[in-house]
């Protein structure tokens, strides 16, 4: 069994985070296996399995991970282009990675905050509050430079789309040739825009679709979405959640 929940963040880190969230595994008889599915954010998890901390770096496909035994993470979700004010490094360098956090931040740091968060018995609460003084500590006072807002525009128009943008079109309105787009893109983001707009729309299908309580129209779908036609829509699946739309909108047990 599998525990999660959501907690919003504390008002100064507003801007950067879009929630904590904790997840309990519960003992099972057999290993516990979950598929994790690109959503355009970068995650920093904390378990008592790997106090130190590792990032999940934005996704370009499906994840799976497996849990063998009780499990409790804890864990920071930022908002898409929001995650460099708390990294020293582009953020493509993490795309589909999982780097263990005293690789990215200063050991020490790293240490005594699993430290501060696993050397004895505390509530959930007082984890999280304990996570939210370590970012607040981390992030600069700095006014965002002209290459985030760029960044965070971008994000803003093209997740404003569904993901139903061009690249090109994007660049024009934001005033910008499409390469230096693209390279601000990835360094601020942690993928290619073009990429960042496929798992958007992909996203904004796959919401339509757990919504669906009759007979899909298929054709109508895609094209409500902001795909080709209906083949266009079975490859991006296939390619993020790796299998079908119609597998993908069958309940699970």
């Amino acid at each position: 069994m599998h525990l999660y929940q959501e907690f919003p963040p504390h008002p100064a880190l507003a801007a950067h985070v879009a929630c904590l969230w904790t997840s309990r595994a519960l003992p099972a008889a057999a290993p516990v296996r979950h598929r994790i599915l690109p959503d355009n954010c970068i995650d920093i998890l904390w378990q008592d399995r790997a106090p130190l901390g590792f990032v999940a770096g934005m996704m370009s496909r499906a994840h799976r991970v497996e849990m063998a035994q009780p499990t409790l993470t804890l864990a920071v979700r930022f908002l898409p282009g929001a995650a460099r004010a708390f990294f020293g490094l582009p953020l493509h360098a993490l795309q589909d990675g999982h780097p263990a956090l005293d690789d990215l931040w200063p050991r020490a740091d790293a240490e005594a905050l699993a430290a501060a968060l696993w050397e004895r018995e505390r509530t959930v609460a007082q984890r999280l509050a304990i996570l939210q003084r370590a970012l607040l500590a981390r992030l600069r006072a700095v006014e965002p430079g002209p290459t985030d807002r760029l960044a965070r525009a971008a994000v803003g128009l093209i997740d404003q789309a569904g993901g139903a943008v061009r690249i090109d079109d994007l660049a024009r309105t934001l005033g910008v040739s499409r390469q230096h787009l693209a390279l601000q893109f990835r360094e601020r983001v942690g993928l290619a825009p073009k990429t960042f707009a496929m798992v958007s729309r992909f996203r904004r299908a796959g919401a339509v679709l757990r919504r669906q309580t009759g007979a899909v129209d298929w054709p109508r779908l895609a094209l409500d979405c902001g795909y080709y036609d209906q083949s266009h829509l079975i490859h991006e699946f296939r390619l993020f959640a790796d299998e079908t739309p119609e597998r993908f909108a069958r309940p699970r047990a």
